[in-house]
């Protein structure tokens, strides 16, 4: 699927960078191969607008934040958070300004990262209730550049039969490939999908599962966002709650940026940040060698896969399905090379 070429997904929110990392002056990031820039407002509100300047097409994110306002590096020209321009150095004191505006896109501030949709967003960032729960930590955990689609990360993610090939290094165990079924229930949103996961639990996983045991299970509680979110909802027997929570955010047709927060239900002292993003970075990394060697769009192009129809295809089934049915309602033709 060329991800670029799918007008609709441009009203969708997309997760970029951490608000924080804004403080020190704007960032450039790409979006569905829009270049854009990101900055903070005078209210610390986050921004995007196109990453060139009206005048002579310089990057803005190049340049400096002034006043709340993001000045060009070349000529000095300001521009507000809605992009229009605010004031041209050179110009002497009371000469009008041109009519002159850079493209803005819309931007919120939401589990400490700035979400951007390009167009009037379709739906709302997906909502996280343990971000509100005083009993639960949030945890980042990374935001990095992957050699893969978005649409490719979300079947991985609720693909329950590569537990046992792609992490066996980790949790998986390769003397049981037959995966556990999944009990999905289609929304609007997207669908809702609940499995029992019998894992490995070695010791140095102790304190993530709560367990001593050599096998655990995992009660998970797996949620898909249209077009390229889930929640990851994942309860131990002994009552430890891991939530993940991705953001798969298309570059460009070959490429994403993929953030991934963790919530925890239990305290710096029981199991330290640390050893929560270690232990999941072994986990995605396993992933990511997995998919990078992977086309990018043969999920959706059914002439370069085989679909057997097992139980653990059927998320990748219906995300596909609901996917053409978003793009054909909005007149979208080109979903494959």
């Amino acid at each position: 699927m060329l991800q670029t070429r799918q007008n609709v997904l441009r009203k969708f929110w997309y997760s970029t960078v951490p608000v924080e990392s804004l403080k020190d002056g704007p960032k450039p990031f790409t979006l569905l191969g829009e270049k854009i820039v990101l900055f903070l407002d005078a209210d610390g509100a986050p921004a995007a607008l196109e990453d060139r300047c009206c005048h002579r097409t310089a990057k803005l994110s190049k340049g400096w934040m002034k006043d709340g306002m993001i000045v060009c590096g070349y000529h000095g020209w300001k521009y507000d958070r809605t992009g229009k321009l605010n004031s041209i150095p050179q110009f002497p004191p009371g000469q009008s300004l041109p009519d002159a505006k850079v493209k803005s896109f819309y931007a919120q501030s939401q589990y400490g990262y700035v979400w951007v949709a390009l167009d009037e967003p379709l739906s709302p960032i997906p909502h996280v209730p343990e971000d509100f729960d005083p009993g639960y930590r949030r945890i980042h955990q990374f935001y990095e550049k992957w050699n893969t689609a978005a649409l490719r990360l979300m079947e991985n993610s609720f693909d329950n039969a590569h537990f046992s090939f792609v992490h066996k290094g980790t949790f998986g165990d390769i003397t049981q490939p037959v995966p556990e079924k999944y009990e999905i229930v289609e929304t609007d949103y997207g669908f809702e999908a609940e499995t029992l996961v019998t894992i490995v639990n070695p010791p140095h996983a102790a304190r993530i599962t709560g367990s001593t045991e050599p096998y655990t299970t995992r009660h998970m509680r797996n949620k898909w966002f249209m077009p390229f979110c889930r929640r990851l909802d994942i309860e131990y027997p002994s009552g430890l709650r891991h939530i993940i929570v991705n953001c798969a955010t298309p570059i460009d047709d070959n490429s994403i940026q993929i953030t991934q927060l963790l919530f925890r239900n239990d305290r710096e002292e029981d199991c330290s940040t640390q050893e929560l993003i270690n232990w999941d970075a072994a986990i995605i990394e396993e992933d990511r060698d997995a998919l990078e060697g992977t086309d990018p769009d043969a999920i959706v192009d059914m002439s370069r896969k085989i679909e057997m129809h097992m139980p653990s295809d059927r998320p990748g089934m219906i995300m596909r399905k609901r996917l053409l049915e978003l793009f054909n309602r909005h007149g979208e033709t080109e979903i494959a090379r």
